[in-house]
Formats: structure tokens, sequence, C-alpha cells
């Protein structure tokens, strides 16, 4: 009795996966141009590899098959484990190692920011990939709001004379109308500057340095 429908659902996963491998697009990648901060590297921005979630059905293994063919070799991960588990990659962190990308992880809740010091973190992490002339990605879930802020982020730290309205304006015509998604990093990005000034001269007059002195 039990047959019928066993035999049901699983030609429901094997046209799942048919329309998956017959309907797989390319991962679009958009690369952020660096050049006038005097980077040789663009800067990879995208949506999640592998993602499947409501009417995103994506295939993991070709994801990274397109992403190695931009010669991608780092790759910075904002989404938690969590969210991995959500969207049906909770193994993207060791795909990736496997496939011989060197992963950087560092988890940020959905809409929302860094604190400073991770954000320099991250930061400093960026510019070590980028000053090595490494091909780097930076990703989050739609690729719009935490990996977008990141890069705005990166723009203001190195061009000294960009307003956050350009960095953000920038952002959107590269990602679309949607990039920077929520109040909290809109914001985020205007104060950034005074809190990375606030954080150095903190970091400069600590205890440590004081001591060395």
């Amino acid at each position: 009795m039990n047959l019928t429908p066993i035999t049901r659902a699983s030609e429901f996963d094997s046209s799942d996966e048919e329309f998956e491998e017959e309907h797989h697009l390319p991962l679009q990648v958009s690369w952020l141009d660096l050049t006038m901060l005097n980077y040789q590297q663009s800067l990879g921005i995208c949506a999640l590899p592998g993602c499947k979630f409501k009417d995103v059905r994506r295939n993991l293994q070709k994801d990274l098959e397109d992403l190695k063919s931009y010669n991608i070799q780092d790759v910075f991960v904002f989404c938690t484990k969590g969210e991995m588990v959500k969207y049906r990659v909770p193994s993207l962190l060791e795909s990736y190692q496997q496939e011989g990308f060197t992963v950087h992880h560092h988890p940020l809740p959905d809409g929302s920011v860094p604190d400073i010091v991770s954000c320099w973190k991250i930061l400093e992490e960026l510019r070590i990939c980028l000053e090595n002339s490494k091909t780097t990605l930076i990703q989050c879930y739609g690729g719009l709001g935490r990996s977008c802020l990141i890069a705005a982020c990166l723009l203001l730290q190195l061009a000294d004379t960009m307003l956050p309205e350009a960095a953000i304006n920038l952002l959107r015509e590269l990602r679309g109308t949607r990039a920077i998604q929520t109040v909290k990093q809109y914001n985020y990005l205007h104060d950034f500057r005074d809190n990375l000034a606030t954080y150095l001269e903190t970091k400069e007059d600590s205890p440590c340095r004081s001591v060395s002195r």
C-alpha cells in the first residue's frame, strides 16, 4: 500500500534534479573596479552558491565550477552557519576548501552590520588579498546587503575623498537598487569613517602600546 506514494515522491525528486540540471544559469559575479584605487584586481560580489530556497534552485558543484572559471582564489563568506543550513548548503565552507579556495568566514546575521573591530579585521584581510593580486570574492545570501556594505566600507577606507552616498550609488549601479538594504546599513556607512578613526585612535593608545613606548 505504501509503494505508490514512495514512487511518486521519488519521481518528484527526480524531476526536481532534472529541472535544476536543465535550467542551470551560471552564477553571476559582479566585479567592483578598483583600478581607481591603484589595485590591479577587481573585487567580485555574488549571491550564495548552491542555494535552494523558495524559487531559487541552484546546483552547488556547478556554481563552484563557475567560480573556478573566474580564477577566484579567496572567498569571504558572510552567511552564518545557520543560514547555510537553511539554504541547504551546510557544507559550503568545506566544499570551497576541497575545491582549492581559501575561505575567510566572517558570519554576520542577515540585515545586520559588523562592529567596527570586526569590520576592520575583514577590511585588513581583504586589503592583503588585493595587495597580493589575489582574485577575491565576497558573498552573503543575495550579494546585496552585507556584501555591498563591506564593499562600500572598503571604498570609503581606501578613497579618502569618496562620500558615503557615492559609495552606495556605485554599489547600487553594480548590484541593483536593493544593494545596501537596511537603514542600519545605510547609517553605518555614514558613520563609518568617524567610528573607524575612533577605534584606531583607541588602538594607538592601548596599554600595550603605552608600555612599549
